[in-house]
């Protein structure tokens, strides 16, 4: 047997080299005078070597060529055989059925020829007109109403136009001469209606039993397919690691290979990302999709993309946002979004349901701030058989008007966004039109004239053709649109598609079969109004894909030229700015922030617990100093009396203990806590090597973080009982701790007089050397005060233990001696106003001579002398009570929540990683910016370069197989 294989410049001839292979080849090649396969001619030996040598090799990928050949004739024989048995059997089939029919060849008998069948259904119609003429009932029968007149009218013109045209369908014989009779007729019809509906019945269900069971066979037979080819890639791939085991290889990791298509939608996404306000010009091509809302845009994008992927609306917006879709060829029929992992099975309806809904919803997140249309893309990734590669924008649909549920500057948006696709001089422009409303309507094609007036980038598509044709009167205008010669704007094609009967279930297959259904019949195709090559979603495919890969090979090398001379000029920037520093995008700067944070968290174990407790006690003190002086400790001793200080002394204290002073202690810890983490931060920034690029970035971690952090709750019920306990005894038992409780008394009561004559200071004015030396002047009202502190003097150097209060006499009395003395006029509250801080500087000058006093009382205090030192008890207690709360916190910062303080600068700092608003807020400078606009340029254009590479590689495929076709052809017609 001879197999003929047919190439573009001739043929060749396979022999009986199909079943002994190594007849020709490798035994003839050993002894180097081997015969041709393709001529029957032995080589001659006279001929150079190198010659034969090339000869050999042609020849051997001749023998790999009809090997390859020889595997899939051997599956088509396989499947052919499989058609063949398969249609044997439905013939087979078909046979037993058609026997077990009921004969009907006594109709033949029954029903005469076509002539009487013409006179009889002649003289059916007039025995009807007759009988219409000749009925009529009398009207004087009363027992008939004239609603039962007209009823059996009806009925009698029913019965009779129910047996013409049972008549009519059967196109056959009449039966035998009738009768002139009404009642002959009707029972004739009846009868003949009646079988011809019972047999007509049974042709129909044989023949959709047979429809049935052809596709039972065609559904087998694609199953039986598939299987075949899947059991033979396995068996070839076991067949491969079993010979790489017996040579004793590993078999080789399978790396994934990336289409074109695929690699050129990551150069538009880096590009998308690389800056929102980067110039349109500068991109690559891509196809965009623009036209009026409700125009057939997405019905369109779906036809070629093989899908109902995007989700249908009644007259309302769906497509609120770009959506990038990246066609390429597949063997499954699939979808997946950009950021996602999921695959989408096209095939199956539960799956494009999710999808359509998972693109809403992704539109409608993306709409924010009371806008309707967003600017942000979804990418889409659609693969399967028989799809062209390349890369669709879908955009939201041009509007007339503003609805109410819209925002206001939602048309303006919409414009805005389309002009920006369409203004990139590498896009391709899918204009959209309606064809079922008038061409005065469309709002795209002026838009488009204005973006592409010369129209080398624009093809126009005239959609809904199959309800023009019925609503346009002239076809005429039908053929200036396609023309050209309509609109104002040029196109390099023009083509008209049917994208449906506008049901959203029907499936694209149903669609496209409408669509060769409307042009194979409509009157607009036959007419010659439009061109086959016109017409069809499937010419539009084919169009848009030739000229975008056509604009892809023109514009990629100057993009990556564009891109390789920005990356040069922002090296250069960087050399000289930079020369000693590295460069890190914010990625990398936010990496080392975040261990140089987590490094000060770990430096706070290096405290020791005697610096804990010493700032915890400072912290408490400072907390708590104006409550136990203002509160406790000098309202009880202005009282004047032992007895009844201690027993003041006691009662604020036990109140204070069980209401404030937990929460008090509890934030003091809190505070130390982070005044020491700010301590480490503080020195790390002061280090030689700081970089202050973290400073923002370190601050506003450590800022959220003590804003996240509390203490634990139950530490303040653990502080309120040991604080208790440390407030109640009373008992001074070593020497040391009178002598701290005195030192703590004496540095406390100093603090609080330094603080009181600065306020008496401010009061006062300056002082008389002051005035004479630094010529300073005191204001009427500190004249005032002044004169009355005199006065206030005189009473208190008279009488030392004065009480806290001035009496009405003694006010009375400062007021007239300084009418008297100085003609000065003041009420009671300015004099009140003075005595305060004179009265609290006396008061403290005071208790600081009597703890003076009571340094050496300690041993007349142990041995229960009468001596007035319930001061020094006070403080003693208080010192105490600071002592083990500041033990219990350090503990408890040292357990617990210095590792919550870690655990929460680490949740901080994993937000902000994910954060990108959060890095370009707290990373700036033209360091910072510089890094990263390198690290994007680099980016892309390493994609572009490989997108190139890969670009190249394709051609030159393409061209190697051209080339060896020639030459094979060409050494098959020369021997």
């Amino acid at each position: 047997m001879e197999h003929l294989i047919k190439g573009k410049f001739g043929r060749i001839v396979i022999s009986s080299y199909l079943n002994n292979p190594l007849k020709y080849g490798q035994s003839k090649i050993n002894q180097r005078s081997f015969s041709s396969i393709w001529g029957g001619r032995a080589l001659e030996r006279s001929r150079p070597l190198f010659y034969t040598h090339n000869r050999y090799q042609r020849r051997h990928y001749g023998m790999l060529i009809v090997r390859a050949l020889r595997g899939v004739l051997k599956i088509r024989y396989i499947l052919l055989g499989g058609a063949v048995a398969g249609g044997g059997a439905l013939q087979k089939k078909f046979q037993d059925w058609q026997d077990g029919m009921p004969d009907l060849k006594w109709l033949d008998d029954v029903l005469p020829d076509n002539e009487k069948w013409q006179e009889w259904r002649g003289n059916l119609i007039e025995f009807k007109d007759t009988m219409k003429d000749k009925i009529a009932i009398d009207p004087r029968i009363k027992s008939l109403t004239e609603s039962k007149l007209n009823e059996f009218r009806s009925w009698f013109d029913q019965r009779l136009d129910d047996a013409i045209a049972a008549a009519e369908q059967q196109n056959g014989q009449l039966p035998p001469a009738i009768d002139d009779t009404k009642e002959k007729n009707t029972v004739f019809a009846k009868s003949f209606t009646e079988t011809f509906e019972r047999d007509d019945k049974a042709r129909k269900d044989a023949q959709a039993r047979l429809n049935n069971l052809q596709d039972e066979m065609i559904q087998t037979q694609i199953k039986y397919q598939k299987e075949l080819e899947r059991l033979e890639k396995e068996n070839k791939e076991l067949r491969k690691q079993n010979l790489l085991l017996k040579q004793g290889k590993k078999a080789p990791t399978r790396k994934i290979k990336h289409s074109l298509i695929d690699m050129y939608s990551e150069v538009l996404d880096e590009l998308a990302d690389f800056d929102s306000g980067y110039n349109t010009q500068d991109q690559l091509p891509r196809v965009v999709v623009v036209g009026d809302q409700s125009s057939g845009k997405t019905s369109v994008l779906e036809m070629i993309a093989q899908a109902r992927i995007f989700p249908r609306g009644a007259g309302e917006m769906m497509t609120r946002a770009p959506v990038k879709v990246t066609l390429s060829e597949g063997p499954y029929h699939v979808a997946q979004f950009r950021d996602s992992t999921r695959e989408f099975d096209l095939t199956k309806e539960s799956d494009l349901a999710d999808l359509r809904r998972e693109v809403e919803l992704r539109m409608r997140s993306s709409v924010r701030g009371g806008k309707t249309v967003s600017s942000e893309v979804i990418s889409m990734t659609v693969k399967g058989p028989g799809l062209h590669r390349m890369v669709l924008v879908d955009l939201p649909g041009i509007i007339s008007t503003v609805t109410t549920d819209m925002a206001s500057d939602t048309r303006e948006c919409i414009k805005q966004m389309t002009q920006t696709y369409m203004n990139n001089p590498n896009a391709i422009i899918l204009c959209i039109q309606d064809g079922s409303v008038d061409a005065e309507r469309s709002n795209v094609t002026d838009l488009v004239a204005q973006c592409d007036p010369n129209g080398k980038r624009t093809i126009f598509v005239l959609t809904k053709v199959d309800l023009a044709e019925e609503n346009l009167a002239d076809p005429n205008r039908i053929r200036k649109i396609l023309s050209g010669k309509l609109f104002p704007m040029k196109a390099i094609g023009y083509f008209a598609v049917v994208t449906g009967k506008g049901r959203k279930d029907d499936s694209i297959q149903t669609i496209k079969d409408y669509e060769e259904y409307f042009f194979k019949n409509s009157k607009l195709f036959k007419d010659g109004v439009i061109r086959s090559t016109q017409v069809t979603t499937r010419n539009l495919s084919l169009a848009v894909a030739d000229c975008f890969w056509k604009m892809v090979r023109e514009t990629v090398e100057q993009q990556a030229d564009a891109f390789k001379a920005r990356r040069f000029n922002l090296e250069t920037e960087w050399k000289n700015n930079f020369p000693r520093i590295r460069e890190q995008d914010r990625d990398e700067l936010f990496e080392r922030a975040r261990a140089e944070i987590l490094d000060e968290v770990v430096n706070l174990s290096q405290v020791s617990p005697k610096q804990w407790e010493d700032c915890l006690m400072s912290k408490i003190w400072d907390k708590v100093s104006s409550h136990v002086f203002e509160n406790i400790y000098l309202p009880a001793a202005q009282t004047g009396s032992f007895e009844t200080f201690n027993t003041s002394v006691d009662i604020k204290l036990r109140h204070w203990a069980e209401q404030a002073l937990p929460s008090q202690a509890v934030e003091s810890g809190w505070e130390t806590l982070q005044e020491e983490f700010q301590k480490f931060m503080s020195k790390a920034n002061q280090a030689p090597d700081h970089d202050d690029v973290f400073d923002l970035l370190k601050a506003a971690v450590v800022s959220e973080a003590m804003q996240r952090h509390s203490w634990e709750d139950k530490a303040s019920e653990m502080l309120r009982v040991i604080q208790l306990n440390a407030l109640e005894d009373r008992t001074v038992s070593d020497k040391r701790d009178w002598d701290a409780a005195v030192k703590f008394l004496e540095t406390s009561v100093k603090n609080k007089l330094k603080q009181t004559e600065d306020m008496l200071k401010d009061m006062l004015g300056p002082s008389v050397k002051e005035r004479w030396m630094y010529w300073k002047y005191q204001s009427e009202e500190q004249a005032k005060r002044c004169a009355i502190k005199s006065e206030l003097d005189k009473i208190l150097y008279t009488n030392e233990k004065h009480p806290p209060l001035l009496t009405y006499d003694e006010l009375t009395t400062i007021r007239n001696n300084l009418l008297q003395r100085s003609s000065i006029e003041v009420d009671n509250e300015f004099i009140r106003e003075v005595w305060f801080p004179v009265y609290r500087r006396h008061f403290l000058k005071q208790s600081l001579t009597k703890a003076y006093d009571c340094r050496k009382s300690f041993y007349l205090y142990h041995q229960q002398a009468d001596v007035e030192c319930s001061d020094i008890i006070l403080f003693h207690r208080i010192q105490q009570m600071m002592k083990v709360t500041s033990n219990a916190l350090r503990q408890q910062i040292i357990n617990r929540e210095a590792r919550r303080l870690d655990k929460e600068i680490k949740d901080v700092l994993e937000d902000y990683s994910q954060d990108i608003d959060k890095k370009e807020t707290l990373l700036t400078g033209r360091r910072v910016t510089l890094a990263e606009e390198l690290k994007r340029v680099r980016q892309i254009q390493e994609k572009l370069e490989e997108f190139i590479q890969a670009l190249s590689k394709e051609k030159y495929k393409t061209k190697t197989k051209f080339t060896f076709g020639i030459l094979d052809t060409t050494e098959s017609l020369s021997l």
